[in-house]
């Protein structure tokens, strides 16, 4: 008996190490985050002994921390900007590059006090004191509200009244909470936000908002990335996305 006493010991142990392998860290864009987290438990019973963890975050803000070496096995970005950087960083597999989603900006309003912006050019009126606005070196979304604004010839004149997101999902909670009279935000965002907020109108300008994802070149699991990034093509992924509003890349 002691054998096989010995044997079940070992096992043991050997089965949390064994869960443990099959972990992988998927770090994505904000704006990912409630399709994510409900696409995460999907890909887990379709991939058996599998766990996925998420960390989100503004692209920039995970790209920084990829660089810096956190453990991480997938990056998924919110623009096609910040996965070239870690590409030409070579912090991604360039290989294993997709495109998964599609997107658009959207211009926001709290539901209750809304100004009523028609356009452009109404965010500037002194009725609108303040405008919420990602941080255009780390968060997508600002970038695409600077193209949006500079080809209005309006970022300059409206800068004061910027008020400066973390991330994409900081910019909803600020005009949710009726703390600015405006916000650029995605229009997925926008959905999630339900009645705290309303659409103002769709501007133009600015380059295709796509999501693109790789698997990290350090990431120590990544045949079960790969699987990761390969589930997103399947119909339940598919389902989940189309439903959070997210369109075809």
């Amino acid at each position: 008996m002691r054998p096989l006493r010995l044997l079940s010991v070992a096992l043991a142990l050997a089965l949390p190490l064994a869960a443990a392998a099959q972990q992988i860290t998927v770090s994505a864009a904000a704006s990912l985050t409630d399709a994510f987290k409900e696409i995460g438990p999907k890909f887990e019973a379709a991939k058996a002994g599998s766990t996925v963890r998420f960390n989100f975050a503004a692209s920039g803000v995970l790209l920084q921390q990829i660089a810096q070496g956190a453990p991480v096995d997938v990056f998924a970005s919110a623009d096609q900007d910040t996965m070239n950087r870690g590409n030409d960083q070579k912090l991604i597999d360039a290989a294993t590059r997709k495109d998964f989603a599609a997107n658009s900006l959207v211009l926001v309003e709290p539901a209750q006090g809304a100004v009523g912006l028609k356009s452009l050019q109404d965010l500037s009126a002194p009725s609108v004191k303040k405008i919420a606005v990602g941080k255009t070196a780390t968060v997508p979304v600002g970038r695409y509200t600077k193209q949006v604004l500079d080809n209005a010839k309006l970022w300059t004149v409206l800068e004061p009244k910027f008020v400066q997101a973390d991330s994409v999902r900081q910019v909803l909670d600020y005009v949710s909470r009726g703390e600015v009279e405006a916000g650029f935000v995605y229009r997925t965002d926008a959905a999630v936000a339900g009645d705290k907020v309303k659409v103002a109108f769709t501007p133009t300008g600015h380059t295709p908002v796509t999501y693109p994802i790789a698997v990290v070149a350090e990431s120590r699991q990544k045949a079960l990335a790969g699987d990761f990034i390969a589930f997103l093509s399947t119909p339940a992924a598919q389902e989940v996305l189309t439903r959070y509003g997210f369109g075809k890349p």
